[in-house]
């Protein structure tokens, strides 16, 4: 029989990432990059579980990961669209396919579609200046973007 707590989290789970990691509040950072490596998002059932077992509040668990840009507490989609609004990328366009993603996926930026194929990303930077205005999915660069070649890649990465 599994080890469940109180708080339907997987208390075996829990264990081991404490073991790992360790179980003072000065592990809260390592644990929570534990807890979404494993999962790939901040899991709730997960985090109050590692709560449960540190004897940490898991206020101080969420206070922590909402603070951090590095953390989700939602699920990653299939394909990353990385957007980039960077200075070049600004005057070269990026706002209006910024807007064109969003509404071809029916998204805001840190969101993943329904179906969990795309998660949007607006980022300040990929480093791709020279190809203005830049979209990364799936860490593949496609400079030189408009909105016609953006839906049809984002079409092309629904199939």
């Amino acid at each position: 029989m599994e080890d469940k707590c109180c708080c339907n989290g997987n208390l075996t789970e829990a264990k081991e990432v404490v073991a790992e990691i360790g179980g003072t509040k000065d592990r809260i950072i390592p644990l929570l990059q534990e807890i979404q490596r494993r999962r790939g998002y901040l899991a709730e059932d997960l985090v109050n579980a590692v709560a449960e077992v540190t004897g940490i509040k898991p206020a101080e668990f969420f206070s922590v990961g909402t603070f951090y840009s590095q953390f989700r507490f939602t699920p990653l989609g299939k394909n990353i669209v990385k957007m980039c609004k960077g200075t070049a990328c600004f005057v070269a366009g990026a706002d209006p396919l910024i807007e064109a993603a969003e509404s071809y996926l029916g998204i805001k930026s840190g969101q993943t579609t329904p179906d969990g194929l795309f998660t949007l990303e607006i980022v300040s930077c990929l480093g791709c200046c020279s190809l203005a205005p830049v979209v990364m999915i799936n860490g593949k660069v496609y400079g030189k973007m408009t909105r016609t070649r953006l839906t049809q890649l984002l079409e092309e990465y629904r199939k």
